[in-house]
């Protein structure tokens, strides 16, 4: 079955309209926020479905309105729904009271808290990034759950989220969701050692330029998050082939320990916030880093560090390195 709608964030400076969908039976959006839109009528365009869903829900009429993008959302049910997505702005009139929901003006950097789709929140960060018009798919299962998205033909990384405690909220969010307001999600950080005459090396691997946070810096041997779904030690494993090219098996990793903690930063001119769970391996064989096959969306080259400079001199050159992770680090080399 297909369906075909509009879906309109009429905006009042930093204000959005807001439908809380509280009175509507049988509503798939029961308690949740939208924005205001509904159903195409036979022979209706886009456009004009929009104006006269405007009209029928708030009792006003918008001045401009733009098209932002396509959305299409696969539900599990057998339904799969194609919908554009507008912004509007200078609204006319009064607006009236809607018989699906409440209309509340809600503050644009306070929409995050709301009681809101998880593939809603990736529309208010692709309107909040200003982005050109794109083409979303949303894929939903029969009970709800968020089970993957595609920007433009390209897979976006969804992340289970937790509480500070390490905790599993039951919540699935979208990475570029989950950076822009800060959610705890879980990372795997995976060491590789060598001692050269009695001393500690690490290698060291230098950010692509590409990455969103951090370009050019050095950081952990291998990282990377850990998909919705995923777990610890089969992402270590899967970082280390996709970012060195390294073929690791699960005895070759030694769990030491996790961290919590975080940033707020901006790069590239964008708001970045990191709330993250790290869990933290040692890589147990030898590595010759000329034969490493380097992922170049990823690293731009490795380079062997004394672990006792790293620690000493952390500002001596450009890295995203913790110090608590390194005395961790250092503190499990001397239990060998």
């Amino acid at each position: 079955m297909i369906e075909l709608t509009t879906l309109c964030y009429i905006e009042d400076g930093d204000y959005y309209l807001m439908l809380h969908r509280i009175y509507k039976k049988n509503d798939i959006n029961k308690d949740k926020y939208i924005g205001v839109g509904g159903h195409l009528e036979k022979d209706e365009s886009p456009d004009e479905c929009l104006v006269r869903e405007i009209f029928e829900e708030t009792g006003c009429h918008v001045e401009k309105f733009s098209c932002r993008g396509t959305v299409t959302f696969v539900s599990g049910r057998g339904l799969t729904e194609y919908m554009w997505l507008y912004t509007a702005n200078g609204l006319k009139g009064e607006l009236k009271a809607c018989d699906e929901g409440e209309l509340k003006w809600v503050k644009k950097d306070e929409v995050w808290d709301l009681e809101l789709w998880p593939g809603d929140r990736i529309f208010f960060r692709l309107l909040a990034q200003n982005s050109p018009y794109f083409s979303l798919k949303l894929v939903y299962d029969s009970s709800d759950n968020f089970k993957s998205a595609f920007l433009n033909g390209r897979e976006l990384e969804l992340f289970d989220i937790y509480d500070e405690n390490g905790n599993s909220l039951n919540r699935v969010e979208e990475r570029g969701v989950v950076h822009t307001i800060g959610l705890y999600h879980k990372t795997v950080h995976i060491w590789i050692v060598r001692k050269i005459d009695d001393r500690y090396e690490v290698l060291l691997q230098k950010r692509s330029q590409n990455k969103d946070s951090h370009p050019g810096s050095y950081d952990i041997s291998s990282a990377g998050h850990i998909t919705a779904g995923d777990e610890p030690l089969p992402s270590a494993i899967r970082e280390l082939k996709e970012e060195l090219g390294i073929s690791a098996f699960p005895e070759d990793l030694t769990f030491i320990g996790s961290l919590t903690g975080g940033f707020d930063a901006v790069f590239n001119n964008r708001p970045f916030k990191d709330r993250e769970i790290s869990m933290i391996y040692l890589y147990n064989r030898s590595v010759n880093e000329n034969e490493l096959v380097l992922q170049p969306d990823e690293v731009d080259s490795v380079k062997w560090f004394y672990l006792d400079d790293c620690l000493n001199d952390m500002e001596g050159f450009r890295n995203c390195l913790r110090k608590e992770e390194l005395l961790l680090l250092k503190r499990m080399l001397k239990i060998q």
